[in-house]
């Protein structure tokens, strides 16, 4: 949660932090700053001060609707991305926008809400996300447990960008990530991003761990 304090550190802070760095990184021309809410915005008010683009509230999300990612099934996932966001058409109508978010996963949600922007006016949307590319399963508790559920372990920025139908897409590093919480690498586990598990794989599936 954003008011949560992990490390003496702010998580509010740390992730509008983490827009800076993105918009130092990948920085697009636009009329507006959208989050993905609530994921993506506190990145995105750092995205857009950095870059000085208005900040506005333009997709709305319904709170009584879980976390689409969590589903179980494709099904279930797209119905809950349509029933979970909605957008403010004054906000998007005839305006090229930046929809900043906090990661793809499978790229559900982010596909279904490239084309809401479209459907409400956008004149071209373009995609920023505040962390790396997740690639590789995560074995800690997340539920994408294997390479074939992660649109980034099978496809490049390129593809990544046509499967979702942006105008643009680009992903904050993994080195701009780790800078902006200002603590040591050795801090964090980054294997969804660079495939270095703490804990040794085993099995030729890569789905259960050991400890040596």
């Amino acid at each position: 949660r954003p008011d949560s304090i992990t490390n003496d550190r702010s998580i509010y802070a740390v992730r509008k932090a983490i827009g800076t760095y993105l918009a130092q990184e990948s920085a697009v021309a636009v009329d507006v700053v959208i989050p993905v809410p609530d994921s993506g915005t506190p990145a995105a008010m750092g995205y857009a001060e950095e870059t000085g683009v208005p900040f506005e509230l333009g997709i709305i999300r319904n709170h009584y609707v879980g976390r689409t990612f969590i589903f179980p099934t494709q099904f279930l996932r797209d119905l809950s991305v349509r029933l979970k966001f909605n957008t403010v058409k004054g906000v998007i109508e005839n305006r090229e926008v930046v929809i900043i978010d906090d990661s793809i996963v499978r790229g559900t949600t982010l596909k279904k809400l490239v084309k809401l922007l479209r459907n409400s006016g956008a004149k071209k949307v373009h995609v920023r996300i505040s962390s790396p590319p997740v690639k590789h399963p995560c074995f800690y508790g997340m539920d994408f447990p294997t390479t074939e559920e992660l649109v980034a372990g099978q496809h490049d920025v390129d593809e990544i960008m046509e499967i979702i139908d942006a105008d643009s897409l680009g992903y904050l590093s993994l080195d701009g990530a780790l800078k902006s919480t200002h603590l040591e690498k050795d801090n964090f586990c980054t294997a969804c991003f660079s495939g270095d598990y703490p804990i040794p794989l085993k099995g030729d599936n890569g789905k259960t761990v050991f400890e040596e």
